[in-house]
């Protein structure tokens, strides 16, 4: 089966630190989908069905927030694992992270190897 991974941040070296963290899945075949904004994210989402999300929470158009919660409760995509990412790293956002249906919540800066090593676990490919 196809693996892909949705990288969505409104910030383009995000997204490109974390598409050359995780490189090194795309010998194992993995595609990478990017997003600027929640409304992009939730297009590729219905259209590629990606099993692992990173996904910022604040953007424009549409937050993560948003984003998962329609994801998950709307589309019931439940078996697309999100990765919330976001430099708000309080109990109260992680709890409203749970709340909209997110796997994880990962703060900024975050660790390059978590970052790999979780994207190879949700794909299985450890």
């Amino acid at each position: 089966m196809e693996q892909k991974i949705l990288i969505v941040d409104d910030e383009a070296h995000i997204r490109m630190l974390i598409e050359q963290t995780l490189e090194e899945l795309e010998d194992e075949g993995v595609d990478f989908f990017t997003a600027e904004n929640g409304e992009q994210a939730l297009q590729i989402i219905q259209e590629e069905e990606p099993q692992l999300v990173f996904l910022d929470v604040m953007m424009p158009k549409m937050n993560g927030m948003e984003v998962c919660s329609r994801v998950k409760k709307e589309l019931g995509l439940e078996k697309v694992f999100i990765i919330l990412l976001t430099a708000k790293g309080q109990e109260l956002d992680k709890q409203k992270g749970q709340e909209v249906g997110a796997d994880l919540y990962m703060t900024k800066p975050f660790d390059p190897e978590i970052v790999l090593n979780k994207a190879k676990e949700v794909l299985a490919l450890l």
